[in-house]
Formats: C-alpha cells, structure tokens, sequence
C-alpha cells in the first residue's frame, strides 16, 4: 500500500491534546488517526488498535439532546435496573 498525505482542519486545543496523547502512547498521531479510520471503515472486529467504548459511541452519529439530564437519566436507568 501506499502512504497518500491528508490535510484535516481542526481545533488546535484538540490537536496539541491528541499530540501529547500519541506522544504519551509512542504513536504518531498519523498512525492513531490511521488505526482509527480503519476500525470505523473495516468489518472486521479484531484490530490490534484498542477504539474506547465512548470513541465508538461518538461515531455512531447519535444525536444527544442539547436539555439531556444526565443524572436524571441514569438515576431513571438504575430504578428500571433494579425493580
């Protein structure tokens, strides 16, 4: 395969945030956003590059209501839970 340059606008804060974490994994943030893209785009599930469950549920293009009360929903979760 062959590497291809890609140039992405984003916020700088994010940017020198994802830096320091790729630094702090002894990644490049190249590879990160690499490994990232491939375990959104691929069907297979077993990939040597660990995606966390929050990541995930951003992708899923679920939008999160702007009033969402959160400590109300999980308060309203556990009392279901737990009938």
């Amino acid at each position: 395969m062959m590497d291809t340059k890609l140039t992405l606008k984003l916020n700088q804060e994010i940017i020198e945030r994802a830096k320091k974490y790729a630094s702090n994994q002894k990644l490049s943030l190249s590879r990160i956003v690499e490994a990232y893209l491939q375990t959104l785009t691929s069907d297979k599930k077993n990939s040597d590059f660990e995606i966390s469950p929050f990541v995930k549920s951003m992708a899923t293009g679920t939008k999160i209501p702007a009033d969402l009360d959160s400590k109300k929903e999980y308060s309203d979760h556990l009392m279901e839970k737990y009938k």
